[in-house]
């Protein structure tokens, strides 16, 4: 009786396991129909008949993104939405460009692990893991370095120089999502209570108010 327990319990181990990735394709492809009216856990496929190669093709990551912004940096992502070829194959990519000493802020990927490769510049990066440890782990990148952040880790990325940096991140999900921790916190529609949040941040609401204002 132990013997067939422990053999489910690790058949459902593995089964949580396989679970836990975009779901494996059943076909060649299934090419993203954005109109589909069948609501299912991704988007539905576009008749194989009408699949074109641009079905599978995304230009433009060439371009630099512009980083005018509060936080000197911009995402360009490649995802289901804008490669509609991408459905089912449990992958995604992003070009992330940096003005001198922007960050792309911490952040986590709730349905994906991410690989990070330097192809300009320098970056400071890092993650943290899960309570009660909440460790650091970050580190310098050059030009062809590479680094990886675990999937739903808080992480974040800063261009260390006076230069522009660029890099390239791939995701281990068609639609990896992405949730930037201020503005979820500071941002949300409607507000979080000034004063649930001045409890958890051990500050005051007026801080609290000014810093959603931001948001």
């Amino acid at each position: 009786m132990a013997r067939v327990f422990a053999s489910i319990m690790l058949l459902a181990l593995g089964f949580s396991v396989a679970m836990a990735t975009d779901h494996s394709p059943l076909q060649d492809f299934c090419v993203a129909d954005p109109n589909g009216q069948v609501l299912v856990n991704g988007m539905t496929c576009k008749n194989p008949t009408s699949v074109q190669a641009n079905d599978f093709y995304f230009g433009g990551l060439h371009m630099m993104g512009n980083t005018s912004n509060a936080v000197g940096s911009r995402v360009t992502p490649v995802s289901v939405t804008q490669l509609a070829g991408l459905n089912t194959l449990g992958i995604s990519l992003a070009r992330i460009d940096y003005a001198p000493w922007g960050i792309n802020p911490p952040h986590t990927h709730p349905r994906a692990s991410e690989i990070l490769v330097v192809l300009e510049g320098s970056l400071e990066v890092g993650f943290v893991t899960s309570n009660p440890e909440n460790r650091h782990i970050s580190k310098v990148l050059s030009k062809g370095d590479v680094f990886v952040f675990p999937v739903n880790l808080v992480h974040y990325q800063r261009n260390n120089g006076k230069t522009n940096a660029i890099a390239i991140a791939a995701l281990s999900s068609q639609n990896p999502g992405v949730i930037p921790i201020a503005n979820v916190v500071f941002g949300s529609k409607p507000d979080i209570s000034t004063d649930i949040l001045a409890k958890a941040f051990q500050t005051s609401d007026d801080i609290i108010s000014n810093i959603q204002i931001k948001f």
